[in-house]
């Protein structure tokens, strides 16, 4: 792994999880600092979603540690990942179609006032606050979300984790299925989120994404990782090489050149 003196958001070290006999993640170190993004990549069935899962609390690990701000963490389901500041947006976004942003922002945590009534006014405008630095151009907060571009309800998704003031973000294919404008509308939300510090790790299978986002990449092949890159000294074909050979960039490099 790259080294770095700085105090990792997240280590997660070690960890294994399988499943009967098989091993979706097997050994897995892989770690995250603030205002970075990690894209996590590699083909279907490579552990990348299971390992993330550990993380989420949504699988506990079978072994293995995790490590938030340099502190041990014990992490064995969602709320004990919410409590550290990790959120996950899938890539349903879970958000309730039928009401409006405020309404998926605060579901599940509704304010009510001192009689015990919902607070819609307050939950708006603590929508219209996150939206406002999260993307100034949205201006439907009171139509049910169904009717949103695929753009705008990424905003909501990612806006009730931020509200919450989560520091790890979990990024599942945020651009699956979303045009270019919506695509471009998205990458600008994710690189806002980074310069206010908060780490993500990005799940996808688009290496233009990844490239375009990501400051490191951590490729895995058949539950292991194949090793993690700065995306700077790396080209698409070496980290695709890896996807598909589950072989470290220099190796990737060396097949080629000898290909050629």
């Amino acid at each position: 792994m790259v080294t770095d003196d700085r105090t990792a958001l997240v280590e997660m070290r070690n960890v294994r999880v399988a499943f009967g006999g098989v091993h979706a993640v097997e050994d897995v170190s892989i770690n995250l600092f603030p205002g970075e993004v990690v894209g996590l990549v590699g083909g279907n069935g490579a552990g990348k979603s299971t390992l993330m899962r550990v993380l989420s609390g949504a699988r506990p690990a079978d072994d293995g540690e995790i490590w938030i701000d340099g502190k041990r963490a014990t992490i064995n389901n969602p709320r004990q990942a919410k409590a550290y500041g990790i959120e996950t947006i899938y890539q349903t976004l879970a958000l309730a179609d039928n009401i409006d942003a405020a309404g998926n922002v605060f579901l599940g945590r509704e304010l009510t006032d001192r009689t015990g009534t919902l607070d819609d006014d307050a939950m708006e405008a603590a929508t219209r606050a996150v939206m406002k630095r999260l993307n100034p151009n949205f201006k439907n907060f009171k139509v049910p979300v169904k009717s949103l571009s695929g753009g705008q309800r990424q905003s909501v998704a990612i806006a009730r984790p931020v509200h919450f003031n989560a520091r790890i973000l979990i990024m599942d294919e945020p651009t699956a299925a979303l045009g270019p404008a919506e695509t471009a509308q998205v990458r600008d939300l994710i690189r806002q989120l980074k310069s206010e510090g908060i780490g993500i790790f990005l799940i996808s299978h688009d290496i233009h994404d990844v490239f375009d986002l990501s400051d490191r990449i951590s490729v895995m092949y058949h539950g292991k990782r194949v090793g993690t890159v700065n995306r700077d000294e790396v080209t698409a074909d070496e980290v695709l090489g890896m996807i598909i050979m589950g072989q470290a960039a220099e190796e990737t490099a060396e097949a080629n050149a000898a290909a050629n």
